[in-house]
């Protein structure tokens, strides 16, 4: 998939037309959702352009993602620029945009529709610009969720299926992007620097208020996104259901915020072997990365092996967008999948229990007006455990994303467990704190403390450190037997690493 601005830098005539001309360059967003139309209402009332066009998905209101009590609270003369930014006249009749008219006469296309449509708007776009020999047109998303290969079934980060795909992320509330005082950060990622640099500039002039900088780290910021929407769940459960105790929360979040990060930089390894960037002309500082390279080692065999690769945690807007999903906003509504944690407490509240499957959680969702739909995170938690495998993540840099799966998907008996640390700070505090360890630390932190893992106390050092198969063995043995004497956060530890580690 090629998709860049310039095919050829010996094209200068090209290059310089396209630099001295940024200030007019037009971005397009094709399938105007909550996120874009919150995006257009917060240009049109800053904005001094008209460098912003959308088109709906066919059959919808430009407006459509807004409810009435929405809409009557909106200024009439922002509207009215909103709605110029979707239609246009043809003999004296007013016709919505298409994918077709924003291919025609902008720089950027983000195709803004979640998990549902985006694949075949992908393979739409790519076929029209192409047939309209547009290819310089430079074509994004901003999908949090992974998505599924329909041949083989196989979930997949969209990103790292089409590496070239540029990818636009920043916190943005809906409400607060209608707030007239608020300011706001994101990143328009792409593999190519230079790619990044330009378009980064052009969405920058947007509006005053959404500050956008550039990055190449497209696939991590989208695996990012997809697990933050699962940690926004988890996130809007705690503050909902332990709201009497704040002391804790800063801990969850921090976990959350941390394991988003430590997955991502896995990923991003593992990724980059076959996916390399090309700063042939811009190297990663001069586009405001901090470092060129920042990779996180371990002690394997006596020898330092690469283990992540955090480069891309210098991109601030990222972080932010994690962070503020976590959090209870001061006005207006948090995000959808942090509503969606918050009738999960409701529901442990009322039923005593953890949910039986999904399916009821999501009739609950529907209860509260929280339609699947738009509940990104729970699609991505759907394909939790193929993810997993697929990039080969470690337990301690994903326990409160298991935890959270588990809590829909484990048997009756674990879940009366998982149940157990969920209400109680005590526990879950004790499992943040623990779970993050390696699982070689666990089983000598409880040897510490006389609570045996498995037998054979007299050979402890050769059983830690040395023999490591029949560490397995053992651990297998013992696996399935939720043991009364331990404290409910180790027996949840216990059933997780049995659970993810077959």
């Amino acid at each position: 998939m090629k998709n860049n601005f310039i095919k050829n830098l010996n094209d200068e005539k090209y290059f310089y037309s396209l630099i001295q001309d940024l200030e007019n360059c037009k971005v397009g967003f094709y399938s105007v959702g909550l996120y874009p139309a919150s995006l257009a209402y917060n240009c049109a009332m800053h904005g001094k352009s008209n460098n912003l066009i959308l088109a709906p998905r066919k059959g919808r209101d430009l407006l459509g993602a807004f409810s009435n009590d929405v809409l009557l609270g909106m200024d009439n003369e922002i509207l009215e620029k909103i709605e110029g930014m979707g239609h246009y006249s043809i003999e004296g009749r007013r016709k919505s945009f298409d994918l077709k008219d924003l291919l025609l006469k902008c720089e950027i296309v983000i195709l803004a529709s979640n998990s549902n449509h985006i694949q075949e708007d992908v393979i739409h776009a790519l076929e029209l610009r192409k047939t309209l020999k547009r290819e310089n047109v430079v074509l994004g998303c901003l999908v949090g969720s992974f998505c599924i290969d329909n041949d083989n079934n196989n979930p997949f980060i969209l990103c790292n299926k089409y590496p070239n795909l540029a990818f636009f992320t920043g916190f943005h509330r809906h409400g607060a992007l209608r707030n007239p005082n608020d300011s706001f950060t994101a990143n328009f990622c792409h593999p190519d620097p230079l790619t990044a640099l330009i378009g980064a500039r052009i969405l920058n002039q947007l509006s005053p208020k959404i500050q956008v900088s550039p990055g190449v780290h497209n696939i991590e910021c989208q695996y990012i996104k997809s697990i933050k929407n699962i940690s926004s769940i988890f996130a809007g459960f705690v503050n909902n259901f332990h709201s009497d105790k704040p002391g804790m929360l800063p801990t969850i979040n921090t976990i959350l915020l941390g394991q988003c990060v430590d997955q991502a930089a896995l990923v991003s390894l593992k990724v980059r072997k076959k996916n390399k960037f090309n700063n042939k002309y811009l190297s990663l500082k001069e586009l405001g990365y901090g470092e060129e390279i920042i990779i996180a080692k371990e002690v394997i065999n006596d020898k330092f092996c690469e283990k992540g690769d955090y480069t891309f945690s210098q991109l601030n807007a990222v972080k932010a967008d994690v962070l503020g999903s976590m959090t209870l906003p001061t006005e207006g509504k948090p995000t959808r999948n942090f509503q969606a944690g918050q009738v999960l407490s409701d529901m442990l509240l009322q039923l005593k229990r953890c949910p039986k499957d999904v399916s009821e959680f999501i009739n609950w969702c529907n209860k509260y007006s929280l339609s699947q739909g738009g509940l990104e995170g729970l699609k991505s938690l759907k394909f939790w455990p193929d993810i997993y495998k697929e990039f080969e993540i470690k337990n301690n840099n994903c326990s409160m994303i298991n935890l959270i799966y588990l809590c829909f998907n484990a048997n009756s008996e674990e879940k009366k467990e998982i149940y157990k640390v969920l209400i109680s700070s005590e526990e879950i505090t004790n499992f943040c704190q623990e779970s993050v360890k390696s699982e070689l630390s666990l089983e000598l932190n409880e040897k510490l403390k006389g609570d045996y893992l498995f037998n054979d106390i007299e050979n402890l050092y050769k059983k830690l450190f040395i023999n490591k198969e029949e560490i397995d063995l053992k651990k297998n043995e013992y696996s399935n037997k939720i043991s009364k004497k331990y404290p409910s956060y180790i027996n949840v530890l216990k059933i997780i690493n049995n659970y993810f580690n077959n």
